[in-house]
């Protein structure tokens, strides 16, 4: 068995434009620099784990891997998608398949889980969400998880729902400063529904954020969306 104090996860994160690993130490500092590839279009199965395949082979020698994946994810099984990947993903099992394609241990969640594990201080209820080609959610009580929050696909105004409102088409459809406004109300209608500690937004839209945010609101780097794959191998 390989000590833990070197172990290395490959840490894997599908997004809807770009597919992104890393190699991590146990205590989530990187050891290898960041590489990404396009994801595939269509966002079948079998072109995404050949990508993943491909920044595996780039990235060196692992013992382990952690993935975060768009939609509900269940022992390894993608259960729901978003609209940015393929209809094939539903009952797709990636840890298996990985496993088998890589060889090593895998372990698959969703990826705002992912990137709220990397973000969280575990005090409180802390609520993160992911502003990128979609709209991402995870729930923290005291750094424990509540599986599978999919605020994405829930009314937000006017009959739409926040990804309709804060996803990457209606970023390019109204304008960074409209966008902006809606992510305003989008934050006090989250405040008043979970009444959160602390709100962490990543994703790789964060950056074009122009609010100006309380202290209980932090923006975190999209790299957390890797970092926080070591927690998946905290049991």
């Amino acid at each position: 068995m390989v000590p833990a104090e070197s172990t290395r996860t490959l840490a894997v994160d599908i997004g809807g434009s770009g597919i992104k690993a890393i190699i991590l130490d146990e205590t989530g500092n990187p050891l290898t620099e960041r590489t990404r590839i396009s994801t595939p279009k269509p966002a079948k199965p079998q072109p995404m784990v050949a990508v993943i395949a491909q920044l595996a082979e780039g990235q060196g020698q692992f013992d382990r891997v952690s993935v975060g994946c768009p939609g509900v994810v269940r022992d390894g099984v993608i259960k729901t998608v978003t609209p940015n990947l393929d209809s094939e993903w539903v009952g797709f099992d990636l840890a298996a398949v990985l496993h088998q394609e890589l060889g090593k241990p895998v372990r698959v969640a969703n990826d705002a889980d992912v990137q709220g594990w990397g973000a969280v201080t575990r005090q409180g209820l802390e609520l993160v969400i992911t502003l990128g080609t979609g709209f991402g959610s995870a729930l923290f009580i005291d750094g424990k998880l509540v599986p599978n929050l999919e605020l994405a696909h829930q009314e937000f105004h006017k009959g739409r729902t926040y990804e309709e409102h804060l996803g990457q088409s209606a970023l390019a459809q109204v304008g960074k400063k409209r966008w902006n406004h809606r992510l305003e109300k989008a934050i006090a209608s989250l405040q008043r529904l979970f009444n959160y500690d602390y709100l962490y937004i990543g994703g790789g839209n964060a950056t074009k954020i122009t609010l100006e945010l309380p202290p209980n609101i932090k923006v975190v780097p999209n790299t957390m969306g890797l970092v926080g794959g070591i927690a998946l191998w905290h049991d």
